[in-house]
């Protein structure tokens, strides 16, 4: 496959718009596989990277959730075949160092040396433009493109029934929310939930919610048009913080106690504050926005007491092999809702209109999908 050449949207430079350009893959390595891709979705970690909030090497294709088909496999890679159809997850892991021995691989030393690089596994930039010049790619990915190379264990293989618009939100945002509540929180039967920010992220943690069991899901947003899609994906209290104070709902509700799990994935300060008000003495607080990574965020020392557990979560405590097929058989069952999550579907050429729209809340997610 040497010279492979696709069409892919290529940034390169900060705060500037993305360009199609056609890049040029490397060699398979022995434990790679090529994807073509079947639709990406767009994420604000994209974003971030394109308003030069997240650091990256220039110029890179963006684009971390995904789902495709093989179409070619590594010497070495013996548990994925031609024609699988995969979604592909971000988080490669050595397996056998510090942290992966201490099932964290969302922590493992290779993944976190080499992510900075922007390259495959290796370090190695994967691409390379017409001039010969490398091309990085963005989470050992790179999906906004027509084809994508990955390390084999990023392609995960799902059922062939599953949409791959809808499969592709599963490798990034889905997990991130549903893991949140059923594989970090651990909620229990008859919980209640408090999700601030409702966002795919947010949105997925609210189903997380309904299928761990909860009897109460209280979602949170400034925007009645997403609180009317948490309503149907599972949300049996909807609160616009501009009208209502949510802390005061969660307390009114619980007996004056609060949210026994708190989901903050709105990203702002006050919404990272008012997630340790509103959780219950000895409660769970699961934090999956973020803001600038050199940012202060300020607390009540009052309403961090008594026992309350806060932890930070970027994948929802994700083991992929294990959570992509069983999110998949749950949507094809009807349990676990993806097609309210898609705003838009877009062509790779309309990618910039896509981000415009994310920046100004306009969508949940936007996907570009690509013609057979």
């Amino acid at each position: 496959m040497a010279g492979l050449q696709f069409k892919a949207a290529v940034l390169r430079a900060p705060r500037t718009p993305l360009v199609i350009e056609t890049v040029t893959a490397r060699d398979l390595g022995p434990d790679d596989v090529l994807v073509r891709v079947r639709a990406a979705g767009l994420c604000h970690t994209d974003l971030e990277v394109i308003e030069g909030q997240l650091v990256f090497p220039m110029p890179i294709v963006l684009g971390h959730e995904a789902a495709g088909i093989v179409e070619r496999v590594g010497s070495a890679v013996t548990d994925l075949s031609v024609g699988d159809h995969v979604i592909l997850h971000w988080n490669p892991h050595c397996g056998h160092c510090f942290y992966c021995d201490r099932d964290q691989p969302i922590l493992c030393e290779d993944y976190l040396a080499n992510g900075g690089k922007a390259g495959g596994l290796d370090g190695r930039p994967v691409y390379s433009s017409a001039q010969g010049a490398p091309i990085h790619n963005l989470m050992y990915l790179g999906a906004f493109g027509e084809y994508c190379i990955v390390p084999a264990q990023s392609a995960v293989r799902i059922p062939a029934a599953m949409p791959f618009d809808r499969a592709c939100l599963i490798g990034c945002g889905v997990m991130t929310g549903v893991g949140a509540a059923t594989r970090i929180a651990k909620l229990e039967w008859g919980a209640t939930a408090l999700v601030l920010g409702c966002g795919a992220v947010g949105l997925s943690a609210v189903q997380g919610a309904r299928l761990a069991g909860a009897t109460r899901i209280i979602a949170v947003d400034i925007a009645d048009a997403k609180l009317e899609t948490a309503r149907k994906v599972g949300a049996t209290h909807c609160v616009n913080a501009t009208r209502e104070d949510p802390v005061a709902i969660a307390k009114s509700l619980t007996g004056g106690r609060g949210a026994d799990a708190v989901f903050e994935s709105a990203g702002a300060p006050q919404t990272f504050r008012a997630s340790v008000e509103a959780v219950r003495p000895g409660g769970q607080v699961v934090w999956l926005g973020k803001t600038g990574v050199n940012d202060d965020v300020s607390f009540r020392w009052g309403a961090l007491m008594q026992e309350k557990r806060i932890v930070r979560s970027s994948y929802g405590g994700a083991r992929p092999e294990r959570d992509f097929p069983l999110m998949a058989e749950s949507y094809l069952r009807g349990e676990l809702k993806l097609d309210e999550l898609i705003s838009r579907r877009i062509r790779l050429d309309e990618i910039n209109e896509g981000f415009a729209a994310l920046k100004r809340g306009e969508v949940i997610r936007a996907v570009v999908t690509f013609d057979s």
